[in-house]
């Protein structure tokens, strides 16, 4: 990375993305005016890394790890990367899910440095101004919330910008894609959370959120500014509230290289859940049938991906949407209740049924699956009631973070002795359960949006399809090894996540060429192209 002259000494130990701290040679430190600036003996990025371990050790709970890393993140960009890749399996839970949902709620109170861009609706008409202050002029991935939804926390105002950050840095711990490249953004609406409104130290605009035209006219803005300004730019969206998330998606979908990880990419680990559950239980996809608690856009992203998944085994759409059903805090989701459009292909002729464990026994599910942000409502009776009709019930209490689980590891395999195929959103420990050791599987997007990214950036990918997340979801189903299966890990292991997301994003990429949707030329090895994009972790010369 080349130095502008103004990058020497104080100023350059300030610039994260050259900055090498104590690393610095003493060959760098003359040259570029270090010397008394630093300690005198230089150590390598290993032993940085080994510091921060330590450092890291030494702290009492998560949050106070997070905010640590957050630090070095603004500090020095490829240190934090080495201590994220060192030990991703370990550094996830604490850069995002479930640390970040306390940092979101509390982001007010610990906010410390700025990073990403922040578009108040009150500057509408110069959002591409805003977004032009951003340094990088190369930017291929912007993630964007408006902070009204965040994990199954709600309405957190401009503090769901920890959600941005966090999305993108696993983009590169756990696929590679070059951190420089990315943009975490917050659109600033205002909040509906009384309680942001009356905080002082409240961040964000200080009124209710705007709605109708204004809101989507806004949005529209956006997206044209990062078009005109980013042309190579895919952009992610993260957290929008289900009636704003879906339009949103269905109006920029064919227009824009764009996709909702919320719908898209639960639905597609989900998937991969499923398809690899199946090595367990047996039996084909078409043979299933699911019941979902919620009726949201994570419910019906998940189901239509699955209804998709089964036609492409034989099944016509519309007899593959009718193996699956919804059910909310009104009950089923049935013909003669008023529902959302969305959700209109789930509907089942039925009888209103208010109570889930009468659903269960009605409908015969081969697996449940928890999208509500509601704890606990896996009870003892829902899952003792699924195992009774399944010898291997498939049970995916998918909400996060780890407070909003609608049922613990140990709770579904206590009460289905055993036989539950289970992941959940939020990672659970091993247990010991009749005798048996589990390892619980998390179905974490995380096997899903780096890929993808990877896949999008290496190609230049001109739109993002449901078939992507389709081709994503048995690429990471066909990782799990059968030790794995023998435990109950539906998902490959998290401390092999970089190389289970590039195996994935070849598979994408695969298709990306196959269906034209490359901005560059098919390379005769895609898996070299892959590989040959990867960031990596290392201090390079300063020129």
């Amino acid at each position: 990375m080349a130095v502008e002259a103004m990058s020497k000494g104080y100023a350059l130990l300030r610039n994260p993305h050259s900055n090498k701290g104590t690393a610095f040679t003493d060959e760098e430190r003359d040259e570029y005016g270090l010397e008394g600036l630093l300690p005198p003996t230089p150590t390598s990025l290993e032993s940085q890394v080994a510091r921060i371990h330590t450092q890291l050790a030494a702290l009492e709970n998560d949050l106070q790890k997070y905010l640590l890393l957050s630090d070095l993140q603004v500090r020095n960009e490829t240190l934090y990367y080495a201590v994220l890749m060192s030990d991703p399996a370990g550094f996830m839970p604490l850069v995002y899910t479930p640390t970040v949902g306390e940092a979101c709620q509390k982001f007010d109170h610990i906010f410390h440095s700025a990073r990403g861009v922040y578009v108040p609706i009150t500057l509408k008409g110069r959002v591409k101004e805003l977004l032009s202050n951003w340094p990088q002029k190369d930017v291929r991935f912007i993630v964007v919330t408006d902070g009204e939804r965040i994990l199954g926390l709600g309405d957190l105002g401009v503090g769901g910008m920890g959600i941005p950050i966090g999305k993108l840095s696993l983009y590169t711990a756990c696929a590679g894609v070059p951190p420089e490249l990315c943009l975490p953004v917050t659109l600033d609406v205002g909040t509906n959370n009384a309680s942001l409104l009356e905080d002082p130290l409240y961040l964000g605009l200080r009124h209710d959120r705007v709605r109708g035209d204004e809101y989507h006219a806004f949005i529209d803005e956006f997206v044209q500014a990062v078009v005109e300004l980013f042309p190579r730019c895919c952009i992610q969206w993260e957290d929008f509230a289900n009636f704003n998330a879906i339009p949103i998606l269905s109006r920029y979908r064919n227009k824009v290289c764009t996709y909702n990880d919320d719908i898209q990419g639960t639905a597609s680990v989900a998937l991969a859940g499923i398809y690899a559950a199946l090595r367990i239980t047996g039996g084909k996809l078409t043979d299933q049938k699911f019941l979902f608690l919620g009726a949201g856009s994570a419910a019906t992203g998940i189901a239509e991906l699955i209804s998709q998944g089964m036609a492409m085994q034989g099944l016509s759409l519309e007899a593959a949407r009718k193996r699956i059903s919804l059910f909310d805090v009104e009950g089923l989701l049935v013909s003669s209740r008023e529902v959302k459009e969305f959700q209109k292909p789930f509907v089942v002729d039925h009888e209103p049924v208010s109570d889930f464990v009468e659903a269960i026994k009605v409908l015969k599910p081969t697996g449940i699956i928890g999208v509500s942000t509601v704890p606990k409502l896996f009870n003892q009776n829902v899952i003792e009631t699924l195992a009774s009709i399944n010898e291997r019930p498939i049970i995916f209490p998918y909400s996060n973070p780890t407070s909003r689980s609608e049922c613990t590891a140990e709770e579904a395999y206590t009460w289905s002795k055993g036989r539950a195929v289970f992941a959940s959103g939020s990672p659970f420990p091993p247990l010991l359960v009749e005798g048996r050791r589990f390892v619980p599987g998390q179905g974490n997007n995380v096997y899903i949006f780096p890929a993808m990214g990877m896949a999008v950036y290496a190609t230049e990918a001109k739109r993002v399809t449901d078939e992507m997340f389709i081709i994503a979801a048995k690429a990471v189903a066909e990782q799990v090894g059968q030790d794995s299966l023998d435990v109950g890990l539906i998902y490959p292991p998290q401390s092999k996540i970089l190389e289970a997301s590039l195996h994935v994003a070849a598979k994408i990429a695969e298709y990306i060429f196959d269906k034209d949707l490359a901005g560059v030329g098919r390379p005769a090895d895609i898996g070299k192209l892959i590989t040959g994009k990867v960031y990596k972790p290392v201090y390079r010369p300063l020129n």
